[in-house]
């Protein structure tokens, strides 16, 4: 490992991811001596959402764990909120995983609790009064239109209303930051679609930086070209041609970030990879 890994971040990098929630440089992960990824560089700046494409194993999961802290780097550094979280202390990382919210995979919910104490469950552990836990649960299920499923308990719901309910989770706590790993996986286009509709409308409607790990192009593409109205309380698209500004790409394959821009540069970019993975 390069001993600089060991070291506080260089002042010329910092100054130039102020203002960023998120901000990787030269980033390196691997489990037993063998890397995932290497020299991973990006940021996320506020109300920006970032999609990360690649084929499964590339280590999309993993970096979404190397930003919340729940991994550290092997060299680089990782910045969260601005503090250089590359090996803080795990006490001192748990008031910016609290600024963040997380989507895990399939969910991630506990079966043996309602839906009310799943979303509620930070909360909980933080030992919120009874009335505020249950107003602020309350609001988070009618944004993802589930409040009627507030005494329920996992088992009873169908996979999309999990994965809502774990949006609901997610945002609880109006976080800073979302981080959405394959909130679509295993569901049907239609449910699918409806995920989607919460993404955009989190990122419309409180303008919530946002950084969604997938490797569903139609899911990714929809997102940035599709807009929450909320007169009409739905997405609808964007005029032909036009896409939201700030939703930008990223793409991994084989341990390195090969692809960060626009919609636009990534279906006229020209390497061999990108343009096998979108067609």
């Amino acid at each position: 490992m390069n001993d600089s890994a060991h070291a506080t971040a260089n002042p010329t990098i910092a100054a130039s991811n102020a203002g960023h929630v998120v901000a990787l440089h030269n980033a390196a992960a691997g489990f037993d001596g063998r890397p995932v990824f290497e020299e991973v560089s990006f940021t996320v700046a506020p109300t920006e959402t970032r999609i990360l494409l690649g084929p499964a194993g590339v280590g999309k999961s993993v970096l979404l764990k190397l930003i919340i802290g729940l991994l550290r780097p092997l060299e680089g550094s990782v910045q969260l909120f601005g503090e250089d979280i590359s090996h803080m202390p795990e006490e001192d990382l748990f008031p910016l995983r609290a600024r963040a919210g997380m989507v895990f995979q399939e969910g991630a919910l506990f079966d043996s609790l309602t839906v009310r104490d799943n979303v509620a469950y930070q909360l909980i552990q933080e030992r919120a009064p009874d009335e505020e836990i249950d107003a602020r649960v309350h609001e988070a299920l009618r944004f993802v239109g589930l409040e009627q499923t507030f005494a329920l308990y996992p088992a009873s719901l169908s996979g999309g209303m999990r994965r809502r309910v774990a949006i609901a989770r997610a945002m609880i706590h109006q976080p800073e930051l979302i981080l959405y790993d394959s909130p679509t996986g295993g569901l049907d286009p239609v449910t699918s679609n409806t995920i989607i509709e919460l993404i955009v409308k989190q990122r419309d409607v409180r303008a919530t930086p946002a950084l969604v790990v997938t490797h569903r192009l139609q899911d990714a593409f929809t997102i940035c070209t599709h807009r929450f109205d909320s007169e009409q309380e739905r997405m609808v698209p964007l005029p032909e041609g036009e896409t939201n500004r700030d939703t930008t790409f990223l793409m991994l394959n084989e341990g390195r970030l090969i692809f960060d821009g626009s919609l636009r540069e990534l279906v006229h970019s020209q390497d061999a990879f990108v343009r096998e993975f979108l067609d």
